[in-house]
């Protein structure tokens, strides 16, 4: 086949003139060895494969390339729907393509649509408020500790040590920086769940396959409550270590994957996701966030360290992704890969 692959690169990420952003605005989008790798792989099963970016020149490179599937990996421009941005061009160009579709990714980068979902389904999540950056004081909630994030940003964007504040006096400081940070966008403050930090890895569709449960957690022992900052996400080799199996119950562990499974296809999610869940000292578990776009990244990410401590090559990961991709597409289904 002819197989493009969209993405956004570090590199290509400009600020607009006279903009000042925070030191992680570009931080959900991949560098050059992680398209490398995964064109690598195509490549070695005979595909010919084209680079597309993800802006709107993919559209005239698709055309000009007569490209038969797209492997997408692409984080989108900016804004509350950025995720949905290259399937909703793809879906309007009517070429077949990996991961989600508009309205999963849309819904899933929204923290509060994707809690609601999850309540709806009587999945438990920490109760949570949206804040608009100009609230007043007496609009916040007087309960804490509580936990303080961007209400549609990934890879840990926005959120730093001081994100879990003790005090109103914290609280009004996280607001104040993320409502510089992130300029126009809502902030989600939610009940901070003391405990551990559990990801979910998904393939698949309908009846999704769930890779099995990771514990991530300080190395230090002396450090309790795990905390993914962005300051912990650029020293994990140091700071991080990844239990596979996490060390859970079994009562416990089947109820997070039911969980994950019915939230998968409640989202309506396709091919690949990440569940992130918080548990607290009494077994219970709560639902964070989910992630449609989880980062392959050849040597790091939660995910492909998922699917390495479960025994898969990255070779594996990346074909069984596209091969659950190809499913839904007849004319694709009986293509090799």
């Amino acid at each position: 086949m002819r197989v493009g692959i969209t993405y956004n690169l570090k590199s290509d990420f400009t600020l607009p003139s006279g903009a000042s952003l925070p030191e992680d605005a570009s931080e959900e989008f991949d560098l050059p060895e992680t398209i490398e790798a995964i064109r690598g792989v195509l490549g070695e099963e005979g595909h010919e494969v084209f680079l597309l970016g993800g802006d709107l020149g993919m559209i005239e490179k698709i055309e000009k390339n007569q490209v038969d599937f797209i492997f997408n990996i692409a984080e989108g421009s900016s804004g509350r729907s950025r995720e949905a941005q290259i399937p909703a061009v793809l879906e309007l160009l009517k070429i077949p393509y990996s991961g989600s579709d508009p309205l999963g990714m849309a819904v899933t980068l929204d923290k509060s649509l994707a809690k609601r979902v999850a309540l709806s389904l009587g999945v438990p999540t920490p109760q949570f408020w949206i804040v608009d950056p100009s609230a007043s004081a007496k609009d916040l909630p007087d309960r804490f500790p509580l936990f303080v994030k961007p209400l549609w940003e990934g890879s840990s964007k926005g959120i730093r040590y001081t994100s879990r504040v003790q005090n109103r006096s914290q609280l009004l400081h996280e607001i104040e920086r993320l409502s510089e940070d992130y300029l126009d966008e809502p902030i989600l403050v939610e009940e901070y769940i003391p405990g551990r930090e559990m990801t979910v890895g998904i393939l698949g569709n309908k009846e999704p396959e769930v890779l099995g449960i990771m514990e991530i957690a300080f190395r230090d022992p002396k450090k309790k409550d795990f905390c993914y900052s962005l300051e912990v996400k650029r020293r994990w080799r140091e700071l991080v270590d990844y239990h596979f199996p996490a060390r859970l119950e079994p009562s416990v562990d089947e109820s997070i994957r039911k969980a994950s499974v019915r939230l998968f296809q409640t989202l309506g999610l396709r091919d690949v996701a990440r569940f992130d869940f918080r548990l607290n000292p009494e077994g219970e578990f709560f639902f964070l966030e989910a992630n449609p776009l989880p980062g392959l990244a050849p040597d790091c990410g939660d995910f492909v360290l998922l699917a390495q401590k479960k025994g898969w090559s990255y070779r594996d990961l990346i074909l069984k992704i596209m091969r659950s991709a190809m499913s839904r597409y007849p004319r694709l289904s009986k293509v090799q890969v």
